[in-house]
C-alpha cells in the first residue's frame, strides 16, 4: 500500500507526498510533469524529504536539510528515494537520501530532525511592510501544482521571472496538523523562483545559456502551516565566475521568520555576448 500522508491534501500534492514502500527504507515516488522538460527541483527534495520523515517518530519534525542537485530528473520516470538512517541520538536524528532514476542519483540530501526543547524566542525584525496577499494579482505559472495560491507583491520585470520576489504563497485547502507534512510541501515551494533571483541585478536571464540549482539549504525556526500565507523573499548575496548565491526567508502574515533558504546556482553565460553584457551592467567606480 502507498503511503497516504493525508485525505486533506490536494489531489496533485496528495500524488506527490504518496509514496510506495518497497524493501527496507526505500519508497518509490511519481514523478508528474508539470509542463517541464525537467522535474521541478522542489518536488524531489520535498519527496526525499518525505520518504526520511517516514523512517522517524512522528514526534520529531525536521529543523534542517541540506542537498544538492546532481543531474537532471526526468519527467514521467519513477524515483526510487533510498534512506539512510544515519543517527538516532536523544534529541536528533539524521538521515541520508539519495533519489535516482534509472539507476543514477540525481540529487541527495542530508535532513535533520530534533525534538522540540524550550529556549529563548528572538529574531530579527520583520522585513518592511508589503501589501497583503487580500487583491493582488495571481501569477499564470502552468508549471507548478494550482494547489498553490500565489500572489504577486509586485509586477514580474520584461524578460524576467514570471515570479518575482518576494511574493505571498499557501496551499489553498486547508490541510492537516502534522508538523513533517506541512514541511515537506514548504521544501517543495523552497525552491521556486530561486535561481533567478540568484542572477545579479541587472543582468538579464536571457543573457545566460544555462541557470540551475547546484544545492539547497533549508531551515524550519518555528513551527509554521502552508496553508496559510507565508511571504517568500529571496535575495541574490553575490555572482563570480558562473555561480551565483542567494538567500531568503519565509515569514508569516504577522511578521514570525519560520523558516530560511540558501541556494547555489549554475549561471552560464550565453557565450562572449551574454559576458559582454553582464560586463556593461557591471557597478562602475564611485563617483
Amino acid at each position: 500500500m502507498p503511503d497516504e500522508p493525508t485525505d486533506q491534501l490536494p489531489p496533485a500534492l496528495a500524488r506527490m507526498l504518496a509514496l510506495q514502500p518497497l524493501d527496507g527504507d526505500v519508497f518509490v515516488a511519481d514523478s508528474p510533469a508539470l509542463g517541464r522538460e525537467r522535474l521541478f527541483g522542489g518536488q524531489v527534495a520535498a519527496q526525499s524529504l518525505r520518504a526520511a520523515c517516514l523512517t522517524v517518530d512522528a514526534g520529531r519534525p525536521p529543523h534542517s536539510l541540506h542537498a544538492y542537485f546532481i543531474r537532471p530528473g526526468l519527467p514521467g520516470e519513477p524515483l526510487r528515494l533510498e534512506v539512510g538512517r544515519t543517527r538516532d541520538g536523544r534529541t536528533f536524528s539524521t538521515r541520508h537520501v539519495t533519489a535516482a532514476q534509472g539507476g543514477k542519483p540525481i540529487f541527495e540530501m542530508v535532513a535533520s530532525f530534533h525534538d522540540p526543547e524550550p529556549g529563548h524566542d528572538w529574531q530579527p525584525p520583520p522585513p518592511a511592510p508589503v501589501p497583503g496577499p487580500q487583491g493582488l494579482e495571481p501569477p499564470r505559472l502552468p508549471r507548478h501544482p494550482p494547489a498553490f495560491d500565489i500572489r504577486l507583491v509586485r509586477r514580474p520585470d520584461p524578460g524576467g521571472s514570471l515570479l518575482p520576489h518576494p511574493f505571498w504563497i499557501r496551499v489553498r485547502e486547508p490541510l492537516g496538523d502534522d508538523p513533517a507534512l506541512h514541511a515537506c510541501l514548504i521544501t517543495y515551494l523552497s525552491d521556486m523562483a530561486v535561481v533567478s533571483s540568484a542572477v545579479a541585478p541587472g543582468s538579464p536571464r536571457r543573457s545566460l545559456a544555462m541557470a540551475v540549482s547546484l544545492d539547497h539549504a533549508l531551515w524550519f525556526h518555528r513551527p509554521a502551516r502552508v496553508d496559510r500565507w507565508l511571504l517568500y523573499s529571496v535575495d541574490p548575496v553575490t555572482n563570480f565566475g558562473a555561480r551565483g548565491l542567494a538567500r531568503g526567508t519565509l515569514h508569516t502574515a504577522d511578521g514570525v521568520l519560520v523558516a530560511s533558504i540558501a541556494q547555489e546556482a549554475l549561471l552560464r553565460p550565453a557565450g562572449e555576448a551574454g559576458l559582454t553584457v553582464l560586463r556593461d551592467r557591471r557597478p562602475g567606480p564611485a563617483g
